[in-house]
Protein backbone atom coordinates (compact mmCIF):
# COMPACT_ATOMS: atom_id res chain seq x y z
CA UNK A 1 0.00 0.00 0.00
CA UNK A 2 2.92 2.20 0.89
CA UNK A 3 4.03 1.98 -2.29
CA UNK A 4 1.28 1.90 -4.10
CA UNK A 5 0.74 5.50 -2.52
CA UNK A 6 4.46 6.19 -4.01
CA UNK A 7 3.66 5.59 -7.13
CA UNK A 8 0.63 7.75 -7.45
CA UNK A 9 2.54 10.78 -5.34
CA UNK A 10 4.76 10.65 -8.37
CA UNK A 11 2.25 10.04 -11.04
CA UNK A 12 0.02 13.65 -9.74
CA UNK A 13 3.88 15.20 -9.62
CA UNK A 14 4.52 14.84 -13.03
CA UNK A 15 1.24 15.64 -14.26
CA UNK A 16 1.13 19.17 -12.25
CA UNK A 17 3.72 20.89 -15.16
CA UNK A 18 0.93 19.19 -17.95
CA UNK A 19 -2.16 20.81 -15.88
CA UNK A 20 -0.55 23.81 -15.27
CA UNK A 21 0.11 24.38 -18.75
CA UNK A 22 -3.68 23.26 -20.23
CA UNK A 23 -5.08 26.33 -17.48
CA UNK A 24 -2.77 28.87 -18.20
CA UNK A 25 -4.83 29.90 -21.83
CA UNK A 26 -1.68 29.80 -23.69
CA UNK A 27 -1.72 28.61 -26.98
CA UNK A 28 0.81 27.12 -29.77
CA UNK A 29 0.49 28.86 -33.40
CA UNK A 30 2.14 27.49 -36.40
CA UNK A 31 2.67 30.59 -38.79
CA UNK A 32 2.64 29.69 -42.90
CA UNK A 33 3.98 32.92 -44.96
CA UNK A 34 2.94 33.35 -48.64
CA UNK A 35 4.62 32.96 -51.87
CA UNK A 36 8.34 34.08 -52.42
CA UNK A 37 8.60 34.84 -48.85
CA UNK A 38 9.96 33.56 -45.33
CA UNK A 39 9.29 32.56 -42.13
CA UNK A 40 10.79 35.99 -41.52
CA UNK A 41 8.21 37.77 -43.01
CA UNK A 42 6.19 36.85 -39.35
CA UNK A 43 8.76 37.77 -36.89
CA UNK A 44 7.38 40.87 -35.41
CA UNK A 45 3.86 39.06 -35.40
CA UNK A 46 4.95 36.21 -33.48
CA UNK A 47 7.42 38.39 -31.04
CA UNK A 48 3.83 40.00 -30.20
CA UNK A 49 2.16 36.74 -29.10
CA UNK A 50 5.33 34.99 -27.65
CA UNK A 51 5.54 38.51 -25.38
CA UNK A 52 2.27 37.00 -24.32
CA UNK A 53 3.94 33.85 -23.28
CA UNK A 54 2.23 31.64 -26.06
CA UNK A 55 4.76 29.05 -28.51
CA UNK A 56 4.66 30.51 -32.02
CA UNK A 57 6.43 28.03 -34.63
CA UNK A 58 7.30 30.41 -38.07
CA UNK A 59 7.74 27.77 -40.35
CA UNK A 60 9.65 28.64 -43.88
CA UNK A 61 8.95 26.04 -46.56
CA UNK A 62 11.79 24.11 -48.64
CA UNK A 63 13.66 26.58 -51.66
CA UNK A 64 12.57 29.46 -50.08
CA UNK A 65 13.69 32.39 -46.59
CA UNK A 66 16.71 30.88 -44.84
CA UNK A 67 15.94 27.35 -47.04
CA UNK A 68 16.78 29.43 -50.63
CA UNK A 69 19.72 27.03 -50.49
CA UNK A 70 17.12 23.91 -51.17
CA UNK A 71 15.35 25.86 -54.12
CA UNK A 72 14.09 23.45 -56.93
CA UNK A 73 12.12 23.44 -60.11
CA UNK A 74 11.06 19.87 -58.91
CA UNK A 75 9.48 21.68 -55.50
CA UNK A 76 5.69 21.18 -55.44
CA UNK A 77 2.97 21.66 -53.48
CA UNK A 78 2.92 18.23 -51.82
CA UNK A 79 6.61 19.05 -50.50
CA UNK A 80 5.49 22.64 -48.92
CA UNK A 81 2.70 20.65 -46.98
CA UNK A 82 5.20 17.82 -45.61
CA UNK A 83 7.21 20.77 -44.41
CA UNK A 84 4.59 22.00 -42.27
CA UNK A 85 3.05 18.21 -41.65
CA UNK A 86 7.00 16.77 -40.34
CA UNK A 87 7.43 20.24 -38.02
CA UNK A 88 4.12 19.27 -36.48
CA UNK A 89 4.69 15.79 -36.00
CA UNK A 90 8.30 15.86 -35.11
CA UNK A 91 7.93 18.70 -32.29
CA UNK A 92 5.34 16.80 -30.77
CA UNK A 93 2.42 19.77 -31.16
CA UNK A 94 -0.98 19.25 -30.27
CA UNK A 95 -3.98 21.49 -30.49
CA UNK A 96 -2.02 23.88 -32.50
CA UNK A 97 -3.27 27.05 -33.83
CA UNK A 98 -2.50 26.73 -37.65
CA UNK A 99 -2.48 30.09 -39.91
CA UNK A 100 -1.88 30.20 -43.14
CA UNK A 101 -1.16 34.00 -45.24
CA UNK A 102 -1.66 34.35 -49.57
CA UNK A 103 -0.25 30.82 -51.06
CA UNK A 104 0.13 29.98 -47.21
CA UNK A 105 -3.50 29.31 -47.29
CA UNK A 106 -3.04 26.14 -49.97
CA UNK A 107 -0.59 24.39 -47.54
CA UNK A 108 -2.41 24.41 -44.78
CA UNK A 109 -5.25 22.99 -46.48
CA UNK A 110 -3.39 20.38 -46.68
CA UNK A 111 -2.20 20.03 -43.44
CA UNK A 112 -5.07 19.90 -42.40
CA UNK A 113 -6.61 17.51 -44.27
CA UNK A 114 -3.53 15.04 -43.29
CA UNK A 115 -3.14 15.56 -39.41
CA UNK A 116 -6.40 17.33 -38.87
CA UNK A 117 -6.43 15.82 -34.88
CA UNK A 118 -3.55 17.99 -34.16
CA UNK A 119 -4.91 21.26 -35.01
CA UNK A 120 -7.57 23.59 -32.78
CA UNK A 121 -8.02 26.03 -35.11
CA UNK A 122 -7.31 27.39 -38.33
CA UNK A 123 -6.82 30.96 -39.53
CA UNK A 124 -6.79 31.81 -43.04
CA UNK A 125 -4.92 35.45 -43.51
CA UNK A 126 -6.07 36.89 -46.30
CA UNK A 127 -5.40 33.39 -48.02
CA UNK A 128 -6.11 31.03 -50.87
CA UNK A 129 -9.27 29.33 -49.65
CA UNK A 130 -9.59 26.11 -52.15
CA UNK A 131 -11.84 23.64 -53.00
CA UNK A 132 -10.95 19.64 -53.06
CA UNK A 133 -8.45 19.03 -56.43
CA UNK A 134 -7.80 22.90 -56.64
CA UNK A 135 -4.62 24.24 -57.51
CA UNK A 136 -3.35 28.74 -57.25
CA UNK A 137 -3.63 29.10 -60.46
CA UNK A 138 -7.05 27.29 -60.47
CA UNK A 139 -7.80 29.96 -58.03
CA UNK A 140 -6.13 33.20 -59.29
CA UNK A 141 -4.71 32.04 -62.91
CA UNK A 142 -1.38 32.11 -64.09
CA UNK A 143 1.85 33.93 -62.95
CA UNK A 144 0.41 37.59 -61.92
CA UNK A 145 1.47 40.80 -63.84
CA UNK A 146 5.31 41.65 -63.55
CA UNK A 147 6.23 37.97 -63.02
CA UNK A 148 8.29 35.45 -65.69
CA UNK A 149 8.24 31.86 -65.43
CA UNK A 150 12.60 31.26 -65.94
CA UNK A 151 13.58 27.18 -65.39
CA UNK A 152 10.84 26.15 -63.98
CA UNK A 153 10.89 28.88 -61.56
CA UNK A 154 8.50 31.99 -60.44
CA UNK A 155 10.92 35.14 -60.47
CA UNK A 156 10.15 38.00 -58.16
CA UNK A 157 11.91 41.13 -60.19
CA UNK A 158 11.96 43.34 -57.23
CA UNK A 159 14.62 41.43 -55.61
CA UNK A 160 18.05 41.83 -57.43
CA UNK A 161 21.15 39.81 -57.22
CA UNK A 162 22.82 42.35 -54.94
CA UNK A 163 19.79 42.24 -52.01
CA UNK A 164 20.59 41.61 -48.72
CA UNK A 165 18.12 38.90 -46.44
CA UNK A 166 15.83 38.84 -45.56
CA UNK A 167 13.64 39.14 -48.85
CA UNK A 168 11.49 37.03 -51.22
CA UNK A 169 12.65 34.84 -53.44
CA UNK A 170 12.31 32.71 -56.49
CA UNK A 171 9.76 29.59 -55.86
CA UNK A 172 9.19 26.68 -58.15
CA UNK A 173 5.87 27.10 -60.25
CA UNK A 174 4.83 23.32 -59.52
CA UNK A 175 3.53 24.79 -56.12
CA UNK A 176 0.95 26.77 -57.67
CA UNK A 177 -0.11 23.98 -60.30
CA UNK A 178 -0.27 21.47 -57.88
CA UNK A 179 -3.62 20.60 -56.79
CA UNK A 180 -4.42 20.22 -53.08
CA UNK A 181 -6.35 17.31 -51.28
CA UNK A 182 -9.23 18.74 -48.78
CA UNK A 183 -11.95 15.54 -48.25
CA UNK A 184 -10.92 14.23 -45.12
CA UNK A 185 -14.19 14.38 -42.86
CA UNK A 186 -12.71 15.29 -39.57
CA UNK A 187 -10.62 18.34 -41.42
CA UNK A 188 -14.04 19.79 -42.55
CA UNK A 189 -15.32 19.89 -39.27
CA UNK A 190 -12.64 21.67 -37.83
CA UNK A 191 -13.27 25.71 -36.75
CA UNK A 192 -11.76 27.90 -39.34
CA UNK A 193 -11.28 31.92 -39.33
CA UNK A 194 -11.05 33.49 -42.87
CA UNK A 195 -9.48 37.16 -42.68
CA UNK A 196 -10.06 40.06 -45.57
CA UNK A 197 -6.87 42.34 -45.01
CA UNK A 198 -8.86 45.49 -46.60
CA UNK A 199 -7.12 48.43 -47.45
CA UNK A 200 -8.45 51.70 -46.49
CA UNK A 201 -9.60 52.45 -50.54
CA UNK A 202 -11.57 49.83 -50.88
CA UNK A 203 -14.85 48.23 -49.46
CA UNK A 204 -15.46 45.33 -48.13
CA UNK A 205 -18.31 44.76 -49.41
CA UNK A 206 -16.75 45.01 -52.66
CA UNK A 207 -14.25 42.43 -51.88
CA UNK A 208 -16.72 39.92 -50.72
CA UNK A 209 -18.17 40.19 -54.16
CA UNK A 210 -15.26 39.73 -55.97
CA UNK A 211 -13.35 37.01 -53.46
CA UNK A 212 -13.83 33.33 -54.37
CA UNK A 213 -12.07 32.68 -51.39
CA UNK A 214 -14.29 34.92 -49.27
CA UNK A 215 -17.60 32.95 -50.37
CA UNK A 216 -16.17 29.68 -50.44
CA UNK A 217 -15.45 30.51 -46.64
CA UNK A 218 -19.23 31.96 -46.02
CA UNK A 219 -20.53 28.93 -47.42
CA UNK A 220 -18.71 26.23 -45.52
CA UNK A 221 -19.76 28.37 -42.18
CA UNK A 222 -16.72 29.67 -41.06
CA UNK A 223 -16.15 32.94 -39.51
CA UNK A 224 -15.28 35.47 -41.70
CA UNK A 225 -13.31 39.15 -40.17
CA UNK A 226 -11.68 41.97 -41.94
CA UNK A 227 -8.73 43.67 -40.92
CA UNK A 228 -7.75 47.20 -42.24
CA UNK A 229 -4.35 46.77 -44.30
CA UNK A 230 -2.74 45.87 -47.56
CA UNK A 231 -1.95 42.40 -48.42
CA UNK A 232 1.12 42.43 -46.38
CA UNK A 233 -0.71 44.07 -43.13
CA UNK A 234 1.44 41.70 -40.56
CA UNK A 235 4.00 43.97 -41.55
CA UNK A 236 1.95 47.07 -41.56
CA UNK A 237 0.42 46.25 -37.74
CA UNK A 238 1.96 43.13 -36.04
CA UNK A 239 0.27 43.83 -32.72
CA UNK A 240 -3.05 43.70 -34.70
CA UNK A 241 -2.96 41.38 -36.48
CA UNK A 242 -1.34 38.78 -33.72
CA UNK A 243 -4.56 40.13 -31.50
CA UNK A 244 -6.46 39.32 -34.21
CA UNK A 245 -5.52 35.72 -34.21
CA UNK A 246 -6.03 35.46 -30.75
CA UNK A 247 -9.36 36.57 -31.23
CA UNK A 248 -9.76 34.19 -33.81
CA UNK A 249 -9.25 31.31 -31.72
CA UNK A 250 -13.11 31.67 -29.71
CA UNK A 251 -14.52 31.19 -33.48
CA UNK A 252 -16.81 29.11 -34.37
CA UNK A 253 -18.71 27.45 -37.84
CA UNK A 254 -22.09 27.78 -38.49
CA UNK A 255 -24.10 25.67 -40.46
CA UNK A 256 -22.74 25.59 -44.01
CA UNK A 257 -25.07 26.80 -46.92
CA UNK A 258 -23.31 24.97 -49.67
CA UNK A 259 -21.32 21.65 -49.60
Amino acid sequence: MKNLRLALALVALFALPTLARSATGKETFVILHGATAGGWEWKSTAAQLLEKGHTVYRATLTGLGERIHLASPEIDLETHVQDVVNLILFEDLNDVVLSGHSYGGMVITGVIDRIPERIKHVIYLDAAVPDDGMSLYDLFGGPGEGTNVENGMLQVPWVKADTSPPHSAPQSVKTFSSRVSYDNPAALTLPVTYVAFVPADQSAEERAKRDGSWQRAEARGWTVRTFPGHHVAQQEDPAGVASLMLESIEDRNSAPTSQ
